[in-house]
């Protein structure tokens, strides 16, 4: 139920390609910042996470109290999930596996749109038509994982529009948004207040490779809403190593923006690769790319350690699809290495 890469707890590796997280690693800053919280670990976290509360709400320009927070965007998704209670959850497929997973945990029915191959398995109008009256709930996430795939804006306000309409709640996972060129024309936080029925997932692992330290957030104007997701939380999900971890995260412009330089050299160079070895290139817009290729691929490259993500397990994907992050230059030749090895026998 909880495959989603990052093998590295049971299998050998040389290189972890099956997980999407900053290239760069983790910063300095951020380690040092989470080790002086790991040093109050007598103390209970600050509940409200007050200090990081403040700095990001100027960060992200929103109220703190649009804010909730969360072991990591998942536990955001679980306690949406719980404060809403929806009948019918409508999500494209494939997408994030959790959305599916918190649905499950309140009984609801699950509705897949299917997204095409044939279309690069972009999102399409027929989603609009998807979002019927009997649907309480709908998840998107923008850039989609796993195939990078982008939605604009002004199809994103078409959705809000239709989701008001028939009293449908929206989550919109914007967790990958940090990688995307022009990530602003893709974001709805500047739009925050025009729709009280709609909920931002973020996340700090992505962005500054935290997954560790598990630091989520949600953002949402309509406080009854929150307020029931404060209800369905635990009192102290997000640890003082975390919250001070995330303080110093939001420090780091200089950082984000050199691992967006690194990304969008080494994006295109990957995908050149992959297509120079015949295999079907997907157009990701995120730091991971999606694409297909023999259905035993993750099986010859776990032979010489390397681990790359097979989506099969994806509602929509079937065998001889696969995900593989955006790392630096070595190491993406070291994989391209592996990767014509195994193409040519």
């Amino acid at each position: 139920m909880h495959n989603h890469g990052g093998e590295i707890y049971s299998h050998h590796y040389k290189l972890d390609y099956s997980v999407n997280v900053n290239c760069m690693g983790t910063p300095a800053s951020v380690i040092e910042a989470a080790a002086k919280g790991a040093a109050l670990s007598a103390q209970y976290p600050d509940v409200n996470c007050g200090e990081l509360r403040s700095a990001l709400a100027e960060f992200q320009q929103v109220k703190e109290s649009q804010i909730v927070f969360g072991n990591g965007a998942a536990d955001v998704i679980f306690s949406s999930i719980l404060a809403r209670k929806p009948g019918k959850v409508l999500v494209p497929a494939p997408t994030f596996a959790e959305y599916e997973q918190a649905a499950k945990v309140v009984g609801a029915q699950m509705v897949y749109y299917i997204l095409k191959e044939e279309n690069e398995f972009r999102l399409d109008e027929g989603f609009l038509d998807a979002l019927t009256p009997d649907i309480d709930m709908a998840f998107l996430c923008n850039p989609n994982n796993p195939t990078g795939q982008l939605v604009e804006k002004k199809e994103l306000f078409r959705i809000l529009d239709r989701c008001a309409e028939n009293d449908i709640f929206l989550v919109v996972d914007e967790c990958f948004n940090e990688f995307v060129e022009e990530p602003e024309k893709y974001s709805l936080i500047k739009h925050l207040e025009q729709y009280d029925n709609l909920l931002i997932l973020k996340a700090f692992t992505k962005t500054y490779a935290m997954a560790g330290l598990r630091l989520g957030y949600g953002l949402c104007s309509d406080q009854d809403f929150m307020a029931k997701m404060a209800e369905c939380n635990q009192p102290w999900a997000v640890s003082i190593p975390a919250q001070f971890a995330g303080v110093a995260a939001l420090k780091e412009t200089e950082y984000v923006a050199q691992s967006m330089s690194i990304l969008r050299e080494e994006r295109i160079f990957l995908k050149a690769e992959l297509l120079r070895l015949g295999f079907r290139v997907f157009d990701s817009q995120a730091n991971y790319i999606f694409f297909k290729a023999a259905a035993d691929l993750k099986e010859a490259c776990g032979k010489r350690d390397i681990l790359i993500r097979d989506c099969r397990n994806y509602v929509g994907l079937a065998p001889g699809y696969f995900r593989v992050c955006v790392k630096r230059h070595e190491e993406n030749l070291e994989l391209v290495r592996v990767l014509e090895e195994i193409v040519n026998g």
